[in-house]
This record gives C-alpha cells, structure tokens and sequence, in this order.
C-alpha cells in the first residue's frame, strides 16, 4: 500500500496549539524505524478480552508499519482470533498511537523487502519461505521462524513533546 494522505484531522491540543501536519509524524516515523533503537509496543486482545502489550522491532514500509512474530507467542495468537490493535511509539518530538488491525505477510516480494530493511537496520534477516529467519532475534522471540505482520493504521494520535506543541487525532480511509 502506498502512503497515505489523512482523510481527516482533528485538533486535540486545548493550549492554544494548531493541529500538527501528518508530515511531521510520518517523517519521524519513517526515519526512526529504519535501523534505529526505538520500540514500538504492539497491543493486542486475547480471546478472554485481556488486553496484552509486546515490544516489537517495527518497521516503515510503504506507508504501513510491518513487525515479526513467531506463531507461538501470545501476540500472534491473539491476531490469530482478533487482528484489531495498537501500536505506541515515543519517537523524537512526538509520541504516536496507531489504531488498525494486523495481518500475516505471505508476499514473497514484500518479506523480501521487510527483510532488507531489518538488515539495514543491523538484523541479519533472510527469507524461508513464508517467514524470517536470522541466526538471533530478540530474547523473548523463540526460534526461528518468525512470521512478519503488516499493520495497517487507520487512526494516529499524535502528542508533540518538542515544539510546535499540539496534540492531534489522523483519521485515514480504510
């Protein structure tokens, strides 16, 4: 998917502060998530309706945020059973939440590219298949596999922690 242009922007800020351009959000999150040291924490919902929350090693990618999963781990299950969730990010000049939903990446051209990326970042990250593989992920991550998931946001909520301050709400087309 390419980038997305907002279909609607809502003024959050109660300061006096004007709304805060998408560019600025999207500038940040395209360069902090190639190569950087930033967690991205991805909430999710277990089939019991307990809310669940993972660090994960996101990814920018055609105007969609893409991370990996071992079909194990909790957080994969619970997209399994609901793809609804968030992702919360403190990047440089603002904090960001996303809301959308995620999905399992087949796409051999797209896992390729995500991979690049990862290794880019320092990630020795090579296709298998339909999945990742690297001789290490992050401790809490299990063997290998690890299944890459594309997140696709529909709202953002952006709070600037630097100036221009404001607080502003994305709404996107789905």
């Amino acid at each position: 998917m390419a980038d997305r242009t907002p279909t609607r922007t809502t003024n959050l800020d109660r300061y006096g502060n004007g709304a805060l351009p998408w560019t600025r959000a999207r500038e940040e999150l395209t360069r902090r998530t190639e190569g950087s040291d930033i967690t991205h924490f991805l909430g999710t919902v277990g089939p019991d309706g307990r809310p669940f929350v993972a660090g994960v090693g996101a990814v920018w990618l055609d105007g969609d945020l893409y991370f990996t999963s071992s079909q194990a781990a909790r957080k994969a299950r619970n997209l399994a059973g609901n793809p609804a969730c968030t992702i919360a990010v403190k990047l440089v000049g603002i904090d960001l939440s996303l809301f959308g939903t995620a999905e399992q990446v087949r796409d051999a051209g797209t896992l390729e590219q995500v991979a690049a990326i990862y290794r880019d970042g320092g990630w020795p990250a090579q296709v298998e298949g339909d999945a990742l593989t690297a001789p290490f992920s992050a401790p809490s991550a299990g063997p290998a596999p690890w299944h890459v998931f594309r997140f696709t946001f529909d709202t953002v909520v952006g709070v600037a922690t630097a100036e221009p301050y404001g607080a502003t709400r994305w709404q996107f087309a789905r």
